[in-house]
């Protein structure tokens, strides 16, 4: 089809600068994400699955872009439909109020994903521009073999079909970085839809009626979503569990976040990508989840921790592919990256080994049995934990928090919690003796090289310096919160790593706590439940809406948080983080109880 532009460079990645990461919402379906920002602008999509290459990777320098953006002046907002990912843009505008209804298909399909998007003239008339342009394998492959047949284009975006209804009016622009485009009205109380297909396998004959998808994905989100027991924070909790859900592949599998390459801090090289399913981050979701009820969520992280461990044992890898799949090597794509960071794909945790992981799961299967929720072919995946722990507890691992190889406290002591949720969760009489024992040794072995001389426990033998991941032995029952080494802990957290109501993981260096990185959410969720479990009821939950507000206007938390900008840092949305903070809404709604020693 002809082009109605002949500039071979149509720099519409120009036109959608990157923003700061809080007014950024994002759309999942559990087998893929997009991104959205404040002016319609999808900038972020990988097709068909969360770690295959990005269709649209503008969000870091790359190509492709999707936008749906308003005319003249507008100041932006927006909200998610409660219990769901289903995101409303929403644009006053000098002569109107418009939003534009967005989502993936849900729940989605391994090979298709289906963007829905639907702009509603609220008051006034809506005008909006549109542009689609596509680019496959993170912005090097473009739109081609064009065609339209009425109200439906085709084409092909590398090595993906493409097909897009509701762009009749769209134009061709562009030779080799090929985009649709057009600018579209819609008068006062209606609606005009457009629905993006890219898929790896051949498209339906006819393309999708967008209102029965929009009827089907509401539908499904209600049904996927839990009536939640009490909560100080139920709006927010339903979120939470609707993020999780949106992270969590068909094959139960969880990403860590939908994004790569968002730096936790400008210029500092800690760049990740965090689009694969981390074991321990897994565990955190089934932890919060039981705190509930034994939800899908709950079912879906031991069918995936379970196989994991069956298949490798005690070479359990820190995180996989949704599909079980080895993590790529970490590479650059050469890209200009998201400003102050660069371009980074694939991880470098594909060769590490994380000790801690086998005790979470451990305690993910401990909650499960719980809820009678554990089956007879996943207790072969615990003795299978436990062999592992068995052989491997003296060895030494990268730890929680991904660093050089060495003898880490919370490592150890996370195996001992693990192996004592399990022994008092139905294990026979023999076992459940031969596994107290070894938590007995290691617990021992802990305190032997890694009690600090002020009474807490340090974070390795030959690193004197206090961990916020200390708080965890405690909260998950390697030993009792009043053990002194668990108090003094949790004082050492507070006086030396909390700053404005929230907490840092440990001091890099000799800099300010907030010179160095940002401070991590997840942390002052673990500060609130370990002040909940110490009865400190008052300064729990100052520490729970503290960190809760640590996030922009669509409610999405990343790793870290600049405290004296107020701006989030990292990947996102970052699913340890929203597990954390689902179990704590819960928990904190209610006296203490121990989920592992009922």
């Amino acid at each position: 089809m002809p082009s109605t532009d002949t500039d071979t460079d149509t720099d519409t990645v120009g036109m959608f600068p990157p923003h700061v990461l809080r007014e950024y919402s994002v759309l999942a379906d559990g087998e893929r994400g997009a991104v959205v920002g404040p002016r319609g602008d999808v900038v972020w999509m990988c097709v068909p699955r969360w770690h295959s290459d990005a269709v649209f990777s503008s969000l870091i320098g790359g190509s492709g872009v999707y936008a749906v953006t308003p005319t003249g002046r507008f100041v932006w907002g927006g909200y998610y439909e409660d219990g769901s990912l289903i995101w409303r843009s929403r644009w006053v505008t000098e002569t109107g109020i418009i939003e534009c209804r967005e989502a993936l298909a849900f729940p989605g399909d391994v090979h298709r994903a289906v963007l829905l998007r639907r702009i509603v003239a609220v008051q006034g008339t809506a005008e909006v521009h549109v542009i689609l342009e596509p680019a496959a394998e993170f912005g090097r492959r473009h739109l081609s073999h064009l065609r339209r047949d009425g109200d439906c284009w085709e084409g092909r975006v590398g090595d993906l079909r493409m097909r897009w209804t509701g762009g009749a009016g769209a134009d061709v622009h562009g030779d080799r970085r090929r985009s649709l485009r057009f600018t579209h009205k819609v008068r006062e109380g209606h609606h005009h839809d457009l629905v993006l297909e890219l898929s790896d396998t051949a498209l339906d004959s006819q393309p999708p009626d967008a209102g029965r998808m929009w009827e089907a994905t509401a539908t499904a989100w209600q049904e996927a979503m839990p009536k939640l027991g009490d909560s100080i924070a139920p709006r927010d909790a339903r979120h939470s569990y609707a993020v999780l859900r949106g992270l969590t592949s068909s094959g139960g599998g969880m990403v860590a976040a939908a994004t790569m390459s968002l730096p936790e801090r400008a210029k500092a090289g800690r760049n990740y990508d965090y689009r694969y399913v981390w074991i321990r981050d897994q565990c955190y979701a089934g932890h919060a989840v039981a705190a509930d009820a034994p939800h899908s969520l709950l079912d879906d992280a031991v069918r995936f921790v379970a196989e994991r461990i069956l298949e490798d044992g005690p070479h359990l890898k820190p995180a996989y592919t949704v599909t079980g799949g080895p993590v790529p090597d970490q590479r650059s794509l050469d890209l200009p990256g998201y400003p102050g960071g660069h371009d980074i794909v694939g991880n470098h945790v594909n060769a590490q080994f994380q000790l801690d992981a086998l005790g979470e799961a451990l305690l993910l299967f401990a909650v499960a049995a719980r809820h009678d929720h554990l089956g007879s072919d996943h207790y072969q995946a615990v003795t299978a934990a436990v062999t592992a722990i068995q052989h491997r507890w003296h060895d030494p691992d990268a730890g929680i928090w991904e660093l050089n190889d060495r003898h880490w406290a919370h490592s150890r002591l996370i195996c001992a919690a693990g192996l004592r949720a399990i022994a008092a969760a139905g294990a026979s009489a023999a076992d459940a003796a031969e596994w107290s024992r070894l938590a007995d040794a290691i617990v021992a072995d802990a305190g032997a090289d890694c009690r600090h001389p002020s009474g807490r426990w340090q974070r390795a033998p030959d690193d004197p310096r206090v961990d916020a991941a200390l708080l965890l032995p405690a909260i998950r029952g390697a030993l009792p919160a009043t053990d002194p080494r668990s108090v003094a802990s949790a004082l050492a957290v507070r006086d030396e790593l909390a700053r404005e109501g929230y907490v840092y993981r440990f001091r890099q260096d000799g800099r300010e706590l907030g010179q160095a990185e940002g401070a991590f959410t997840l942390c002052g969720f673990l500060m609130a439940l370990a002040d909940h479990q110490r009865g400190e009821a008052l300064t729990a939950r100052m520490w729970f809406e503290r960190n809760r507000a640590a996030c922009g206007p669509p409610g999405l938390f990343s790793e870290e948080y600049d405290i004296t900008q107020r701006q989030l840092r990292g990947n996102l949305p970052q699913a340890f983080v929203h597990a954390l903070m689902l179990e704590a809404s819960l928990r904190l709604a209610r006296p203490w109880t121990d989920p592992f020693h009922q």
